[in-house]
């Protein structure tokens, strides 16, 4: 449904829904979607938002369930038409869809007061809010105010597919109160409109050659979060209020600038005041750590209430990890906490420059670290169903979506093997079944695009790493090793669902291993050796168990010595300023995921733990509290993508690794102890529950304990154990 025709379908629009129903129950539930942003409220409390992010021919509706008395009721909801593409949600005809169990009778009216098209946070996000509150319809969410005038809503076809329901639970509403860190009064120097993130800058916050002409309150929410400023203040009409977010201070104070935007950028909300006290919510979810407010007025400006309401789709962790060393806890739960924040209707790369649904960000290292944290993987399995259904027309799945989705041919390697990953760590095999025929269709798109030499760099963007130096030849070597491992996981997938196929993966992967191993073996005789195969390769070599015995030393080596000759291994080594920067002296948290890996499964525990205490223990000396994007402040102050050590702590060090693909509740033991003494944590079961663990090295060995509230299986040396209850026994050391 929407207005009548004509009405409010220009972007940038904003509509007032109002729904009356009757209940003869305690609850209410609502199955809601919507073309862009919306929030809900029931008999004027906040109670909802979405829309879950869907693709044009796969919508999917959010079930909300809603407690309430018999009785009438009103439902408000606040559309917002943004009307354009964004990394979110690509651009459609704007509609609501409600379906109650009640019938339920809408009206609507398009909202007065917005400027519309005027400024989007950056030209992957929506709009942002410009409102002249004086033109508003007032408190339209309340149950009493009159609608009797108000056009009934019409019915719309917005061009979708068929609406079904979405597989994962409502983004949670965290409501955070704040107290300001730093406040003072301001006046205005630059003055004009047409550029407000500018003006908001430079703001003399300090007036001394003029009077002041308001007053303005700096606040630290933590942690760089998802969400909307909810402030309710007292000001004379006519005031001009402003929320800017951003993921650190510049020169000390508050700004609306997202670096590395790739466009310009305007991370604030701009509102006139009705007069009087008024609440601020702004509609657009907006991310930063620092939120700083600007009150220009003439006259007294109360601060009735400072809050603000973090979106998120993840609560406090499951899980957990204890090592005896402070440093590495932290650096566990920093971790945690990065996803939290970046866990949105999607896991998405970051809450503030992008929010986009990345699927090597959610192949690699957020699924993993999820599957320490909580039981409830939704949003991974969402993460890997939304590229295949926005598969190019060769059948490569997409790299990034779905709103501009873009196409990235090592994203799409990863995307089939995180596929079986994904069946390891849940037992889904549901998933590989629904998406068999899509990997065969991306496979297809790589194989169209293989020669002799490998997969040509006309599939996509072959992006292995920020800094990566691609080597010479016809083929990308890291971009094979990616797609060795997808024909690898091919081979299992298809064996766990027993499916047919006309495509031999087998002879796939061993075609492509032989083109890899020449091309290595190649290098391996000229006098660098491994250092002219490159760090990255070595390490997605090793990974894949192309590293012959007798050459595995030296490839460590060489990755240890790439290593430890990057900053901020080495503070004399290259800098990554910015994405166009490559230089072969580089490492990052991201492509962690697959070294630390590799050097983890070839014993070298204590090298990984003392890379994870000077390079990420870097990375928290600025007081930062979520990870940087790369080893570099100048990037993103909020990346999933960095906190590999949270699941390799869990994994590798507590020593439980999932199979589930052997059986339900299934698990490896292996503990990579190095030199700690013990361990101890929760591992999340994604059945629910969790399986508390705890170790102890001692002359003997290690002794590993294990306490579960339901089975489990353990395989130990080849030898399956079924644990019901407690279960201890003496580890090789």
């Amino acid at each position: 449904m929407w207005c009548a025709k004509g009405v409010a379908e220009e972007p940038d629009s904003h509509v007032a829904f109002r729904g009356h129903l009757q209940t003869t129950t305690g609850e209410l539930s609502l199955n809601l979607l919507g073309a862009s942003e919306y929030m809900v409220w029931l008999d004027g409390k906040l109670v909802a938002e979405g829309p879950p992010r869907f693709t044009l021919k796969h919508p999917e509706y959010q079930n909300h369930v809603l407690h309430t008395t018999p009785g009438s009721h009103v439902l408000a909801v606040h559309v917002h038409h943004e009307g354009v593409s964004t990394s979110q949600l690509p651009a459609m005809k704007p509609f609501l869809w409600c379906q109650g169990d009640v019938p339920i009778e809408w009206r609507c009216t398009p909202l007065p007061g917005y400027r519309q098209r005027h400024r989007r946070v950056n030209e992957i996000q929506g709009w942002i809010d410009w409102l002249d509150t004086r033109e508003s319809l007032g408190d339209w969410q309340a149950p009493a105010f009159d609608d009797s005038a108000w056009p009934k809503a019409e019915a719309t076809n917005p061009g979708i597919g068929d609406i079904t329901a979405a597989k994962i639970q409502p983004v949670r509403q965290n409501p955070i109160d704040l107290r300001p860190i730093a406040s003072g009064k301001l006046t205005e120097n630059y003055g004009y409109e047409g550029d407000p993130a500018v003006r908001f800058f430079l703001r003399d916050l300090d007036p001394k050659d003029h009077p002041a002409q308001g007053v303005w309150r700096r606040y630290d929410l933590g942690r760089v979060r998802l969400g909307r400023p909810d402030f309710t203040l007292d000001l004379p009409a006519g005031a001009t209020v402003e929320f800017a977010l951003c993921e650190e201070l510049r020169h000390g104070r508050g700004h609306p600038f997202i670096t590395l935007s790739g466009s310009p950028t305007c991370n604030l909300d701009h509102y006139i005041a009705k007069g009087g006290p008024q609440e601020f919510l702004p509609i657009l979810p907006k991310g930063g750590r620092f939120l700083e407010v600007h009150v220009l007025a003439n006259g007294s400006v109360k601060f009735l209430k400072e809050g603000y309401l973090e979106r998120t789709y993840y609560g406090d962790p499951q899980g957990s990890f204890d090592c005896g060393d402070a440093l590495l806890n932290k650096i566990w739960k920093v971790g945690v906490d990065t996803v939290r924040a970046c866990s949105d209707d999607a896991l998405t790369d970051c809450p503030t420059r992008e929010r986009a649904e990345w699927t090597g960000d959610v192949a690699s290292v957020a699924t993993d670290i999820c599957a320490v944290a909580w039981s409830d993987l939704s949003l991974s399995r969402k993460g890997l169903v939304q590229p295949a259904q926005g598969a190019r027309e060769d059948g490569l799945v997409a790299g990034v979506g779905p709103g501009q989705p873009g196409y990235l041919s090592t994203y799409a390697a990863q995307w089939a093997t995180a596929c079986y990953h994904y069946f390891q760590l849940t037992g889904d095999k549901e998933l590989l079944q629904e998406l068999w025929p899509a990997a065969e269709r991306n496979i297809a798109a790589f194989e169209a695009q293989t020669t002799a030499d490998g997969v040509k760099d006309d599939l996509g963007w072959a992006f292995v790493d920020w800094g990566y130096v691609r080597n010479e030849g016809p083929s990308d070597m890291a971009l094979n090793l990616h797609y060795l491992r997808a024909l690898r996981s091919m081979i299992q997938w298809q064996q766990a669902i027993g499916a047919s196929s006309s495509v031999d993966y087998e002879k796939l992967s061993a075609n492509m291993e032989g083109i890899i191993r020449k091309w290595i073996n190649a290098r391996l005789k000229e006098p660098a050796g491994w250092h002219n195969v490159g760090f990255h390769r070595a390490a997605l070599a090793l990974l894949s168990g192309l590293v012959q015995p007798n050459e595995t030393k030296a490839c460590v080596d060489e990755i240890k010595k790439h290593l430890l000759s990057c900053f901020p291994n080495d503070p004399n080594g290259p800098r990554l300023s910015d994405p166009g920067f490559a230089d072969p002296r580089v490492m990052t948290p991201y492509f962690g995921h697959f070294a630390m890996t590799a050097l983890l499964e070839h014993g070298e525990t204590d090298f990984v733990l003392g890379q994870y205490r000077k390079c990420w223990g870097w990375a928290l000396t600025g007081g930062y509290t979520t990870w940087l994007e790369v080893f570099d402040t100048r990037w993103s102050h909020c990346h999933e993508w960095s906190g590999c050590p949270t699941w390799q702590l869990s994994r590798f060090v507590l020593g439980l690794r999932s199979r589930f693909d052997l059986g339900e509740n299934t698990f490896d033991v292996k503990v990579s102890a190095g030199s700690l003494t013990h361990a101890s944590g929760d591992v999340p079961l994604p059945t629910g529950g969790v399986i508390h663990v705890k170790w102890t090295k001692s002359g003997k060995g290690v002794r590993f304990e294990v306490r579960t509230d339901r089975p489990i299986h353990l395989r130990i040396g080849g030898k399956d154990t079924l644990v019901t209850d407690r279960f201890e026994t003496t580890l090789a050391g």
